[in-house]
């Protein structure tokens, strides 16, 4: 398939989920995975050392950012994203149509592309899907994705219906406008909003296009929990088994459990960096706020199961007092521990898989995390 090759290595007998492995120009990613967020060529915060001590195989950054700034033509000259940002594992990037469609309340559509203005300064632009492909083939990524349109939550059938036709017809835009087939793979994107109907449809159209992988757009995004997971469940067992399956924009620890179990391979979102700077820490017991004054004489760490480093050095009352004190080493240290836990949970879920008990995984981790098993 050129730049990219799945290995399914194994069903879990409980449940179905895989696991498995990607190989990219960049190396190897273990699947299930989650993908930190860089989106302007840094997971905020933290360092690519760091990155990889607490277990990050393949990170993200987006398309849309880093056209507005630096410009794709700057990090062409670098030698591209790996070299700019000193990363030399697996980059994913998105095409910018989340951020066109999400940050900018002026917008037109049309079936060549959209007039956006920037969130920066205002300033006009036109996103193609032949745009969009240029940028992600200057910031030379392992995989890239399409140009799609992701529309909001709730939304009108017959809209719908509009938009996945031109997703589809933008999809052919970008496969044809893609020629560096052999560095770079990309994905096209299933849409669909809550209907049944229409994702089924979505997923026929981007399989006659024969993409080396397939990502699930447009969910979590305000619908129910119940309502994502119905929409995979159509839409997952329609994908193929050879090629990655990828969720779009979910990171929170049940959505990962449950993507996992209805066979999603990869996993992207800012949850774990913007809640960790806003002092907010996901915990084997569920999350705390540690910047709340309940924490102020607590000297325990973060989660006494986890091994990372703010675990192991720091306790939640220093982290408080730096939160409040408004010092950047507690947003890092928040951050950091997301992370590493969102990262240690996977690779939790790829053991269960192993060892065939992934369902017997989640009703444990749901009830010690405080969630409510469906």
């Amino acid at each position: 398939m050129g730049a990219i090759r799945y290995e399914l290595i194994k069903k879990c007998k409980q449940t179905g989920a895989r696991l498995g492995r990607v190989y990219t120009p960049h190396g190897s990613f273990e699947t299930p995975a989650f993908m930190p967020v860089g989106t302007q060529g840094t997971v905020k915060g933290m360092s690519p050392d760091e990155l990889k001590e607490i277990g990050a195989e393949i990170i993200l950054s987006n398309t849309y950012h880093l056209y507005m700034r630096p410009g794709h033509d700057i990090i062409r000259e670098a030698g591209g994203l790996h070299s700019f940002m000193n990363w030399d594992r697996p980059i994913l990037t998105d095409s910018g149509g989340f951020q066109v469609f999400s940050l900018s309340d002026l917008r037109d559509i049309t079936e060549e592309g959209v007039t956006f203005k920037s969130h920066i300064d205002g300033s006009r632009h036109f996103f193609t899907p032949e745009k969009a492909i240029e940028i992600q083939n200057s910031l030379g990524s392992d995989i890239i994705m399409a140009f799609d349109e992701c529309v909001p939550y709730p939304c009108d059938y017959d809209y719908v219906k509009k938009s996945i036709e031109r997703t589809t017809r933008w999809a052919r835009r970008c496969k044809e406008a893609h020629k560096n087939t052999e560095k770079q793979a990309l994905f096209g994107i299933v849409q669909g909003s809550t209907y049944r109907d229409l994702r089924i449809r979505s997923a026929y159209e981007m399989l006659e296009l024969d993409f080396p992988g397939y990502a699930v757009g447009g969910l979590s995004v305000g619908e129910p929990a119940e309502e994502m997971y119905e929409m995979l469940e159509c839409t997952v067992p329609l994908l193929p088994e050879d090629r990655p399956r990828y969720l779009m924009g979910v990171g929170s620890p049940d959505y990962l459990i449950e993507g996992a179990i209805r066979g999603i391979d990869m996993f992207d979102c800012v949850l774990p960096t913007r809640i960790g700077r806003n002092g907010t820490v996901l915990t084997s017991r569920g999350r705390i706020i540690v910047r709340d004054a309940a924490y102020a004489r607590d000297y325990s760490s973060l989660d006494p199961e986890c091994d990372c480093y703010a675990c192991r050095n720091f306790t939640r009352a220093y982290i408080r007092h730096l939160l409040k004190a408004r010092e950047i080493l507690g947003l890092r240290l928040c951050t950091l521990h997301n992370l590493k836990f969102l990262l240690d949970l996977m690779k939790k879920v790829r053991q269960a898989i192993i060892d065939d008990k992934l369902g017997d995984f989640r009703k444990e981790f749901f009830s010690s995390f405080g969630y409510k098993s469906i």
